[in-house]
């Protein structure tokens, strides 16, 4: 194991063993650091925010970004707890669950499961996995890898990945009645199998995964995202239907339920979004790049 990879496991398991309400702070200091020195992730937030939310005035964006760095530092600063404690512990943390019949699975179907990158989604993938048998999509990472798969697969969720092996998986999974999990709000890189379609009203390079394995296995699709509630009290599990033509043959009215589907789920604590991901740095031909200018 390479020095940077002890001390960053290091640094992980001395975080994971502070109170929750420690960890939190040390995600808002975290996230006012963030906000005081220049970079580009500020303003891609801010780019995003005022994008997404255009009724916002000036000082409203600004304030509205000062609130989800707050919670984008806690997102960070709480995945060494999440990951490094026990699933006992890390589930006792969720207070209350909206929505949880949505989890059904007594029709035989499949259940495709959408977490976007909202308050903890890392809890949200635990949680889906102590439901039954969970197969979950996963981007190989260059550093901490395995610590990564460990601590996604320790609730007995098997991880596949982003390759075509790896939808052959969810596939197979699904046809078996079990869970499908994935997160739905990247940017895919290849144009094949992806389509621009709106998202907050703007055009947003949209994977048609999603689409192609509901309409492949007749699979049911839902949201499932854990809002992280105040003063470190714990969390809250939100379940919420896809809307209507997430499994149309039509290629842009599936990717437009889709993100009308993230959208819901973002309104609910828009706050704990990360809103500093270039989800919009893909762009249709003749339209401007976004994310440049003054840091």
């Amino acid at each position: 194991m390479a020095i940077r990879e002890r001390v960053a496991i290091a640094v992980l398991r001395g975080i994971s063993r502070l109170p929750l309400s420690l960890v939190h702070h040390l995600g808002t200091f975290v996230g006012w650091l963030m906000l005081t020195i220049p970079n580009k992730q500020r303003r891609n937030a801010l780019i995003n925010i005022r994008l997404c939310y255009p009724h916002l005035d000036d000082a409203q964006a600004l304030d509205f970004r000062r609130r989800s760095f707050c919670a984008y530092g806690k997102t960070y600063s709480e995945v060494a707890y999440l990951w490094l404690r026990t699933p006992r512990k890390v589930l006792s943390l969720v207070r209350g669950i909206s929505g949880g019949d949505l989890l059904r699975r007594d029709d035989g179907r499949g259940v495709i499961v959408l977490s976007p990158h909202l308050g903890a989604w890392e809890l949200a993938g635990l949680y889906l996995s102590a439901q039954g048998p969970t197969t979950t999509l996963y981007k190989p990472q260059p550093e901490l890898d395995w610590l990564i798969r460990e601590a996604r697969g320790r609730g007995g969720a098997k991880l596949v990945p982003t390759d075509p092996q790896g939808i052959r998986g969810l596939i197979r999974a699904l046809r078996r009645g079990e869970y499908v999990g994935i997160l739905p709000d990247q940017e895919p890189k290849a144009h094949r199998g992806s389509v621009f379609a709106p998202f907050f009203g703007v055009p947003a390079f949209t994977m048609l995964l999603i689409n192609r394995l509901a309409r492949k296995t007749g699979a049911r699709v839902i949201f499932l995202f854990a809002e992280r509630l105040p003063r470190a009290q714990g969390f809250h599990i939100h379940c919420l239907p896809a809307p209507a033509g997430i499994d149309s043959e039509d290629d842009l009215t599936g990717a437009t339920a889709l993100n009308q589907g993230i959208e819901a789920a973002v309104n609910t604590c828009p706050e704990q979004y990360v809103w500093a991901y270039k989800r919009f740095r893909k762009r249709p031909q003749g339209m401007p790049k976004l994310y440049q200018g003054p840091l």
